[in-house]
C-alpha cells in the first residue's frame, strides 16, 4: 500500500494544514488554555485536542487505511503489529505551551518498515515550519521563505554546541558529551532540539531512554534527511513501533565530524 502513495504529494498537502493548526495552537495559548489531567497525569489542553483533530484528519483523508497512532488517543494496552504507521504528537512540549513559551511543536511522522522517513514539525510561536519526505529532502519554511536543510556544514562559531532536555544532564550523558568535545550545552524543550541539529545551529543531542515514540520520530526524519547520524548511544539503529512506545537512548549528531 506505501507504494502506491507519494510522499512529497503527502506531505506537501499537510504544510497547510499544519500552518492552520499551528495558527490555532497560538491564538488558544494567547487566550488562555483549557487544561486537563490524563490517566498518566500528564497535562492535555483544548489545544493538543484541537490540533490533534485537524491533523489526524487530514491524514485519514490522505493515507487512508495507514493506522494513527497520536499520543493524545493511543491504547497502551493494545499492541501494534503495523510495520507503517503515523506518529502524531498534536503538541510536543504540553508544559512550555501551558507557560505561554514558544519551543513546543506540532508533529507527524510517516513510519515505513519501523523507520521514520517522511515527517512535518511545526514551531509556529518562532515561525518555523520543517518539512521532509526523503533522504536530502529536508527543508525549513520561515518567513515564507523555503530552506533545504544541510547539516553537514558547521557554523562558523568554533563551538561544539549540544542541546537537552535538561539543565544538568546526568554524568554518563555528560561524559558522552564531553567525548565529543562540547563547550556549551543549551536546555531546549520538545522535538525542536532535532530541527536545530537539522539545521546546524546546534551539534550534538544526547539522551538516556526518555519520553515516548512520537516525541522523537518527526524530529528524527527531518534531522536524518538533512545529514544527521542517529542511533542509540551504543551506535544501534533506532526504531519505531516498539511495545509501550517507549524509547530507546539517542545519540544525534550532526555529522561524524563535528568539529569540522
Amino acid at each position: 500500500m506505501i507504494d502506491n502513495f507519494n510522499l512529497k504529494e503527502i506531505i506537501f498537502n499537510l504544510i497547510p494544514v499544519f500552518k492552520e493548526a499551528g495558527s490555532i495552537a497560538s491564538e488558544l495559548q494567547k487566550k488562555g488554555l483549557e487544561i486537563k489531567t490524563k490517566e498518566d497525569l500528564s497535562p492535555v489542553t483544548n489545544g493538543d485536542l484541537k490540533v490533534n483533530e485537524l491533523i489526524t484528519a487530514a491524514i485519514l483523508k490522505l493515507t487512508p487505511g495507514i493506522k494513527i497512532i497520536s499520543e493524545e488517543t493511543v491504547d497502551l494496552k493494545e499492541k501494534n503489529f503495523e510495520k507503517n504507521f503515523w506518529l502524531i504528537d498534536p503538541i510536543d512540549g504540553t508544559k512550555e505551551y501551558i507557560a505561554g513559551k514558544d519551543e513546543y511543536t506540532l508533529n507527524a511522522a510517516l513510519i515505513i518498515n519501523k523507520k521514520p522517513v517522511a515527517s512535518l514539525v511545526g514551531v509556529p510561536n518562532k515561525n518555523r515550519l520543517f518539512y521532509t519526505f526523503g533522504m536530502n529532502e529536508s527543508y525549513l519554511i520561515q518567513n515564507d521563505v523555503t530552506i533545504k536543510l544541510s547539516c553537514s556544514k558547521k557554523n562558523k562559531n568554533n563551538q561544539i554546541k549540544a542541546v537537552s532536555s535538561v539543565h544538568v544532564p546526568s554524568a554518563m550523558i555528560l561524559n558522552k558529551l564531553k567525548s565529543f568535545g562540547v563547550n556549551s550545552i543549551v536546555k531546549m524543550a520538545s522535538s525542536y532540539k532535532f530541527c536545530v541539529v537539522a539545521t546546524g545551529e546546534y551539534d550534538i543531542y544526547a539522551a538516556k531512554e526518555r519520553a515516548k515514540e512520537w516525541d522523537y520520530a518527526a524530529g528524527h526524519a527531518i534531522a536524518q534527511n538533512a545529514g544527521a547520524i542517529i542511533t542509540t548511544l551504543n551506535g544501534e539503529p533506532i526504531v519505531y513501533g516498539k511495545e509501550d512506545y517507549k524509547n530507546q537512548s539517542l545519540l544525534l549528531l550532526r555529522s561524524k565530524q563535528l568539529d569540522a
